[in-house]
């Protein structure tokens, strides 16, 4: 039987990090991240996720940056609000889990898998039941549009076009009403 669970977005997050000049490595994340899981706690591989990231909260602990990933040269955050994610399979990969959806980043939807582990359940504080989740894959950039660079004296590029995003996320059971009535 499917549940509905809600990330909880003070104990969420999706990180993310780049080469920069080709030897150093820059890293970030997106605070607030929001969705709902459909949770199939005895067989996972029948769950689905539908996750939101607001693309203005993008921080890499430097402000120039973070304007300039902001900017129509990356995110372009003022056409584009936000970063979706919506699984289409879950598959079942040893003891973790491969989640196959649609990522969109500016408008472009790319087919991503992310390796996945369900941390387990637990009773909340609040006397319902608290689920944790992580995940990681690794993208092109470019594949979304996301292609401004530098060229370097010495060769190479600024910015790497791989990124490698990784997700820790904790999600609320709904209540029981609202899961009848989600279920209907």
């Amino acid at each position: 039987m499917k549940t509905t669970w809600t990330i909880d977005p003070a104990h969420s997050q999706a990180e993310f990090s780049a080469k920069h000049m080709m030897i150093t490595t820059v890293r970030g994340h997106f605070d607030g991240a929001t969705g709902t899981i459909e949770l199939d706690e005895d067989d996972p591989t029948s769950s689905s996720v539908v996750a939101t990231l607001d693309a203005s909260t993008v921080d890499t602990g430097m402000a120039q940056r973070d304007a300039h990933l902001r900017s129509a040269d990356f995110l372009d955050v003022e056409r584009f609000p936000t970063i979706t994610f919506r699984s289409t399979r879950i598959e079942k990969a040893g003891g973790a889990y491969r989640i196959v959806g649609d990522l969109t980043i500016r408008d472009v939807t790319r087919e991503v898998t992310l390796d996945a582990e369900f941390l387990g359940i637990v009773p909340s504080m609040q006397g319902g039941r608290h689920a944790g989740f992580t995940a990681r894959t690794r993208i092109d950039r470019e594949a979304w549009g996301l292609t401004w660079n530098v060229g370097l004296e010495a060769g190479g590029w600024l910015v790497g076009r791989e990124i490698t995003i990784s997700i820790d996320a904790a999600a609320d059971q709904a209540s029981s009403a609202a899961s009848a009535s989600a279920a209907a």
